[in-house]
């Protein structure tokens, strides 16, 4: 069990949970279980205020263990992944919280060839944290280099990933005003795309504020008012896509996902004719998968979880509901931007609106809610609300499904349940939700 890495890395409230003070020796315990000093580190962030202060002392850390640190600034997750493989270094650090709200911040470390850390490797890392002693490591300190060309790097891999025309393609997007507000415009601008953009304003505070890929009411407004052919929401770090077609209608991962493994079997691009989910996903999208003779495999959720999963089976496409898309092909982790560019070309090519190709799958009602015990308490092995869940497992049988997890990244429980019908899905989620409570806060 880890102490402090949840599903993508360290989060916590900024200056609070994770301070400087924590972020220096989280940076000089990384560079010792990850090579030592003389190894080579990217480091990007996005546009949350505390950013620079959680880079600084990070940076300070790496650099007091003789570590060279290269420093890409405000850009996104999947592009510090792709930079950690395409200037050869040895480790890459985004800083950010992904979706959360801006007081939050987060540290996450992606390996060579920018694959996100296994958890033996993160458990070494928290071993070598709890084992620091307070002084430095002497001798010689690592340099510090700026990547002034980090961005064009970055966008010149996206177009050529893409490598088709989206001229007279309109799009609508929306940056989440966070690490991406510059980029995939720029992307989308080169392909020849029209372009109009929300969420590309950023001051600080106002990631991921009533806008990106939890938030894509805006979104789905600027489509159906200007007319656009598909809409695309990112998050704060741009790992994430949610799709809005044409309609105004929101298309989450799961629909990405049967779309694109549609379109790549078509063109005989999807070998093995399988992809690699998560267990969050919806019930519709493995009969989607089935009926058009494509396999699928369930992961833990945590796009690191999928890929590791990709790389095993040989799948060249997985992903998340909630929007991470891997094309193994192109990327090495989740990237927003890129699935975005993938989509309005097999979009383009196909001649076929955004709601007509997600017609290849029927959603089934799903409820999702979360549960925040007062008591702080969390979900173990052997409770009896367990006998809950499986009771209400079994009177779903086929016709539904029921999962309940602890989030990695937040303190509280998931409960999700897919039925026939929306009505029953929330009073078995109410169920069970309410089940968790009692048994966490410790009443009858």
């Amino acid at each position: 069990m880890k102490k402090y890495f949840g599903t993508d890395g360290i989060r916590g409230e900024a200056n609070r949970d994770l301070t400087p003070e924590l972020a220096l020796k989280l940076g000089r315990a990384g560079i010792r279980a990850l090579g030592g000093g003389g190894c080579r580190v990217i480091v990007g962030r996005d546009t949350r205020v505390s950013g620079m202060m959680l880079e600084s002392a990070l940076v300070a850390g790496m650099l007091a263990e003789k570590a060279d640190v290269l420093l890409a600034g405000v850009i996104p997750s999947p592009a510090v992944a792709f930079l950690t493989e395409d200037l050869g270094t040895d480790v890459g650090v985004v800083i950010s919280a992904s979706h959360n709200p801006f007081v939050d911040n987060g540290i996450k470390f992606f390996g060579p060839g920018g694959i996100k850390l296994p958890d033996d490797i993160e458990k070494a890392i928290e071993a070598e944290f709890e084992a620091l002693a307070v002084s430095g490591a002497g001798g010689p300190v690592g340099e510090a280099t700026i990547v002034r060309d980090a961005e064009e790097r970055y966008v010149a891999h996206l177009c050529s990933s893409a490598s088709f025309s989206l001229e007279g393609f309109k799009v609508a997007l929306d940056c989440a005003n966070g690490a991406a507000y510059r980029v995939c415009p720029e992307a989308f601008g080169r392909l020849g795309a029209t372009v109009e953009t929300i969420g590309a304003e950023p001051d600080g505070r106002n990631i991921n504020l009533d806008t990106g890929s939890t938030h894509p009411g805006r979104l789905a407004d600027l489509v159906t008012r200007w007319g656009a052919q598909a809409g695309f929401a990112l998050d704060g770090d741009a790992d994430r896509c949610i799709c809005v077609d044409e309609t105004g209608e929101v298309r989450d991962g799961d629909f990405i996902m049967a779309i694109a493994a549609k379109y790549l079997k078509e063109h005989d691009l999807l070998h093995p004719p399988l992809i690699v989910s998560t267990v969050m996903s919806n019930m519709g999208l493995y009969k989607a998968l089935e009926e058009n003779g494509i396999q699928s495999i369930q992961a833990p959720v945590g796009d690191r979880y999928v890929l590791e999963e990709m790389h095993a089976t040989g799948s060249l496409l997985g992903g998340e509901q909630s929007g991470h898309i891997v094309f193994r092909e192109h990327a090495s982790t989740g990237d927003g931007t890129l699935t975005a560019l993938l989509m309005a070309g097999m979009l383009k090519e196909s001649r076929e609106s955004l709601s007509e190709l997600s017609s290849i799958m029927r959603k089934y009602p799903q409820v999702l809610l979360n549960v925040t015990p007062r008591s702080g308490r969390r979900l173990e092995p052997g409770m009896p609300v367990w006998e809950t869940v499986r009771k209400y497992a079994r009177e779903l049988g086929d016709n539904g499904r029921v999962l309940v997890r602890s989030s990695g990244t937040e303190p509280v429980e998931r409960v999700m349940v897919e039925a026939t019908s929306l009505r029953l899905a929330e009073d078995v989620a109410q169920s069970i939700a309410d089940a968790i409570t009692r048994e966490l806060d410790g009443y009858a």
